[in-house]
């Protein structure tokens, strides 16, 4: 991890005065929109074309990048919350799973801060993940989703009400420190051997902090299938 005190581009355009996480939240924001649009803009093109898109081109392109991650990243909606389903939340999970991939990567890039390594962006992500889920598990059962908070045998219902209600109180937090704590420490452990040996040693720490990066996106969003998994499920 970088020092906060030490070198930092934001310093240097002008931009220090601000939380480190916001404007990188919003660097990364603001690129992923224009990457979005630039692989629209590809897949337009390729669509008119004779073929119609259906041969794939024989090498791999910006556009066929986009596509494996998102099929890949599909399948596995599909396969925790189910067929039906898939469609109308991969949307939520495919952008989450991005942000917090990218703004991840962005820490490895010397004399920058991931967003995702300070608690309020984090928790931020988290307490989004709370609101929706519980908003779609109302939206899918109505009021029969307070139910299963109350459990299936009523003379242990106020002690059950009190268990879940901890329980998803904990989610958004444990989601929260979860993600901060794992990138911090790699960031740490890549800062530490920088240091001690500034060459070839990094590379590996670099290709680990990459790994690091995708492995916490990857369990924050399945934990976000998860629940809404359980939220939407009609057997409460």
């Amino acid at each position: 991890m970088h020092d906060a005190h030490g070198f930092n581009w934001l310093n240097l355009i002008g931009l220090g005065e601000f939380p480190n996480h916001v404007v990188m939240a919003v660097i990364i924001a603001s690129l992923l929109c224009v990457l979005t649009f630039a692989a629209r803009a590809q897949l337009v093109g390729v669509m008119k074309a004779v073929d119609g898109g259906l041969v794939p081109a024989p090498k791999l392109t910006f556009l066929n990048f986009f596509e494996i991650a998102a099929e890949n990243l599909y399948a596995l909606t599909e396969n925790v919350i189910g067929h039906h389903d898939a469609p109308k939340f991969f949307p939520v999970i495919g952008s989450l799973f991005v942000f917090i991939f990218t703004a991840n990567v962005f820490g490895l890039i010397p004399g920058l801060l991931p967003p995702t390594d300070n608690l309020n962006t984090t928790l931020a992500l988290g307490l989004l993940v709370f609101v929706y889920y519980n908003w779609v598990g109302f939206k899918s059962n109505g009021l029969g989703y307070i139910k299963h908070f109350f459990g299936p045998i009523v003379w242990l219902a106020p002690l059950m009400f009190v268990i879940e209600l901890a329980s998803h109180v904990f989610r958004p937090l444990s989601l929260a420190l979860r993600l901060r704590g794992n990138i911090m420490g790699d960031h740490v452990v890549l800062s530490v051997f920088s240091s001690l040996v500034p060459y070839l040693l990094p590379v590996i720490f670099y290709g680990l902090g990459v790994f690091v990066a995708f492995i916490q996106a990857f369990v924050f969003c399945l934990m976000t299938m998860v629940y809404i998994s359980l939220s939407t499920a009609h057997d409460h």
